[in-house]
């Protein structure tokens, strides 16, 4: 599977009207919290991969906080980027039922916890595209829209209709950021 996801900063009030008007379905509320990995035997700063452990918590509704749902631990590997004109890449994820336990599992083959990112994300559908509005602990606010390829001969097809969601939006996909929010942290450490 390839996600084609495009990310620009841009203020939430703007898009989140823009998406009302244009008939978008809100989705669901989310805080979550990613912690990535260093891998033993390769710099996935030098590949441009990671491995993520993510802890999911849902808000029931647009008036309940966050946290107050059903929590979901999740698995990721994500590939190098493929292209150069979005942050398309291979990516594989898998929801696990016990985070301390695969913790541990990575602890025992020698990755080890790099950073952690913190965010609260709404995600809405657009015409088949998710459109997800982050606002990352340390960073500010973002908008991400993407869609998920079965194979690459989609992925050129995809990334158009994401260029044409952002410009819907009122949004210019030159100003995307193909940095993760993990690159975006860790540069600012620095």
């Amino acid at each position: 599977m390839y996600e084609v996801e495009v990310k620009v900063p841009a203020s939430h009030d703007d898009v989140r009207r823009r998406l009302r008007d244009a008939g978008a379905e809100r989705l669901e509320r989310v805080a979550q919290t990613d912690t990535y990995y260093d891998a033993p035997h390769r710099d996935f700063a030098e590949t441009d991969e990671a491995l993520r452990l993510r802890r999911e918590s849902r808000g029931t509704d647009s008036a309940s906080p966050v946290g107050e749902g059903e929590d979901t631990i999740k698995v990721t590997y994500k590939g190098p980027l493929i292209d150069d004109a979005s942050k398309t890449r291979e990516e594989h994820e898998t929801v696990v039922g016990d985070g301390d336990t695969a913790e541990a599992i990575f602890d025992g083959l020698g990755f080890e916890p790099a950073a952690v990112v913190e965010k609260e994300r709404e995600f809405f559908d657009l015409d088949g595209y998710t459109v997800t509005l982050d606002r990352v602990a340390g960073l500010g606010e973002f908008i991400e829209v993407e869609a998920e390829a079965d194979d690459s001969a989609d992925v050129e097809r995809l990334r158009e209709g994401v260029f044409d969601v952002i410009r819907r939006l009122g949004l210019d996909p030159d100003d995307q950021i193909r940095t993760s929010y993990l690159g975006l942290l860790l540069v600012d450490e620095e």
